[in-house]
C-alpha cells in the first residue's frame, strides 16, 4: 500500500471515528468493531483455497524452472571440471550455451514472478471482496455503526476478525472466479 493512501485512510478513519464518538455523546453510544485484514488473508479458508489454487496453477512452470536451473548447474559443473581439457572451440560453445541458457532462465524466472504476483493479487483481492461483503452483513445484522480495518491498535473486546473468518465461505470460495 502506498504511504499517501495509507495516511489518507488512517486520517479518514480517525475523522469518522471522532465524528461518531462526538455524535454518540449527544445521541446514543456508537457500536464500533475492528477487523484485521492480514489475519483474514492468512487464516481464512478462502485465502488458503486461493493459495492452493495458485500453487496448482503455477506448479508446472515452477518445475520447469527448477529443471532449467539443474541443467544450468550441470553444464556449469562440466565446464568447471573438464573445461581445461576441452578444445577451445568446445569450451567456447559450452560457455555460449550456458550464457544462452542463463539468459532464458532469467527471462522465464522474471515472467514467472510477474505472473505469479499478478495472479496472487487477483486472488487476494477476491478474498478481500468476499470478506468485505461478510463484514457488511455482520455490521447490518449486529447493528454496528462503524467497522474499522487496518487500525494501529484494536482491543480484543471489539475485534470481530474471528467472526468474519468463520463466516467466510470455506475452501470452495477460492476455487471460483
Amino acid at each position: 500500500m502506498q504511504t499517501g493512501t495509507f495516511i489518507k485512510r488512517v486520517l479518514g478513519a480517525a475523522a469518522l471515528t471522532g465524528a461518531l464518538v462526538a455524535g454518540a455523546a449527544h445521541a446514543q453510544e456508537a457500536r464500533i468493531a475492528a477487523v484485521n485484514s492480514d489475519r483474514i488473508l492468512r487464516e481464512s479458508g478462502a485465502a488458503k483455497a486461493a493459495q492452493a489454487k495458485l500453487e496448482a496453477e503455477f506448479a508446472t512452470r515452477d518445475k520447469d524452472l527448477q529443471a532449467m536451473a539443474a541443467k544450468m548447474k550441470k553444464l556449469s559443473d562440466q565446464l568447471d571440471s573438464s573445461g581445461a581439457s576441452m578444445s577451445p572451440a568446445d569450451r567456447a560453445q559450452k560457455q555460449k550455451d550456458l550464457a544462452q541458457l542463463d539468459t532464458d532462465f532469467q527471462r522465464k524466472q522474471r515472467e514467472f514472478r510477474e505472473d505469479l504476483n499478478q495472479r496472487r493479487n487477483e486472488e487476494l483481492a477476491a478474498v478481500l471482496d468476499k470478506a468485505n461483503k461478510v463484514i457488511k452483513q455482520i455490521a447490518e445484522q449486529q447493528h454496528y455503526d462503524l467497522i474499522v480495518q487496518e487500525a494501529v491498535y484494536v482491543s480484543p473486546r471489539i475485534d470481530i476478525t474471528d467472526q468474519v473468518i468463520k463466516a467466510l465461505p470455506g475452501a470452495g470460495a477460492g476455487a471460483t472466479n
